[in-house]
């Protein structure tokens, strides 16, 4: 004859991943000739739920080296800036869901630049990123408990045994 027991515990109960290409403009003081390197640092992110949408929150700074006055002279511009992304995920368990669950947002490809394009005194970049999301709730687990309990083996002493037994 067995019972059940049921233990909880956090599951994941909704996961998912998104790539974005998102288009931004950096001004610059001097008319840029040519790009000669841009590199993204400082990308910060944090997810809200709301049910089964996720809201992410981030920011990254973007460095734009640039040539300018006939490729004579170069210039180092940095810009930082703020996104909202929001993502719908499939969920597992709708019962587990509420406000109060617990998201985990991984950066699966860190923002790079994909094209640049100079126009007029603006640098346009068109940046890429990969955001994965997991709604973290708590589910039940249902186990059978047998109650027969196996019986306890018997030890018994080990018999002293004379080392010097045989003589030489």
């Amino acid at each position: 004859m067995s019972a059940y027991r049921e233990i909880v515990t956090k599951t994941i109960v909704g996961k998912g991943k998104k790539t974005f290409i998102n288009e931004y403009k950096i001004n610059t003081e001097e008319k840029p000739d040519t790009v000669l390197g841009c590199w993204i640092i400082n990308h910060h992110f944090r997810g809200t739920n709301k049910k089964n949408e996720v809201t992410v929150n981030g920011s990254f700074d973007v460095n734009v080296w640039y040539s300018y006055d006939n490729d004579s002279k170069t210039a180092v511009t940095t810009r930082n800036f703020n996104y909202q992304e929001i993502l719908r995920l499939r969920v597992k368990d709708y019962d587990s869901l509420s406000n109060d669950n617990e998201i985990i947002v991984r950066s699966l490809k860190q923002p790079t630049v994909q094209d640049v394009n100079i126009k007029g005194n603006d640098v346009s970049l068109n940046i890429e990123k990969e955001l994965g999301v997991e709604i973290v709730g708590e589910s039940k687990v249902k186990i059978a408990i047998l109650d027969d309990e196996l019986p306890w083996d018997d030890i018994e002493e080990e018999p002293d045994i004379d080392e010097n037994y045989i003589k030489e």
